[in-house]
């Protein structure tokens, strides 16, 4: 067998060695870590959507048994209001100011369901109806998907960001993806830590 038939070209050996080694050394990382990102934040807005999805249908399910808890009602309606009025960009990955607004607005919201279901305790007949337990139902498991879905967005940023901040990847940040900036994140408290299961007293 001929050994020199087998080797590449000079001119080949320098571009495939580099490729070799800049395979293995993480240049690669931050354009993945990047989309890994995206994908987190595309489930918490589907999920944030879908909450949001299912306000009007609940609020006017309570309201045809319990038409005078018009202070809830309104809250939760409003707060809808400003949660799909929101512009969601992809800028707003970067913009920590707006991601704490994009919080406050779903919080708000989360809060006014809450408050709710706090009232809907005090009518039996609407508590039983067969359209309001099942978007309970609905709502308890999309509140537990958003936990998940913003675990999942808050671990991805921590990974990308971490990466942009130690070496190899600052370098490689430098000189290959000098357009890539940290992430804003969510702000993490106590209840992040944890995967809450929210129930709603059906009894």
């Amino acid at each position: 067998m001929n050994l020199r038939a087998l080797r590449l070209p000079s001119r080949w050996f320098v571009p495939v060695l580099a490729a070799l080694i800049l395979s293995g050394c993480g240049i690669n990382n931050i354009p993945t870590y990047d989309e890994a990102v995206n994908g987190r934040w595309s489930e918490v807005q589907n999920q944030y959507k879908r909450r949001a999805d299912l306000v009007p249908n609940l609020v006017n399910t309570v309201e045809g048994f319990a038409d005078q808890e018009r202070d809830v009602l309104t809250q939760v309606t409003e707060a809808r209001t400003r949660v799909t009025q929101m512009n969601i960009s992809p800028e707003m990955l970067n913009d920590p100011e707006a991601l704490q607004q994009f919080q406050q607005n779903q919080g708000a919201l989360g809060s006014a369901l809450q408050r709710l279901m706090v009232v809907v305790e005090a009518y039996p007949d609407l508590k039983s109806n067969e359209n309001f337990l099942a978007l309970q139902q609905q709502l308890e498991g999309t509140e537990n998907r958003i936990a998940v879905a913003r675990r999942d967005y808050i671990g991805a940023v921590q990974q990308y960001n971490t990466e942009l901040r130690t070496i190899p990847g600052r370098w490689w940040a430098r000189f290959m993806y000098p357009e890539m900036v940290a992430k804003a994140n969510f702000s993490v408290n106590a209840q992040d830590a944890v995967n809450p299961a929210v129930e709603f007293n059906s009894n």
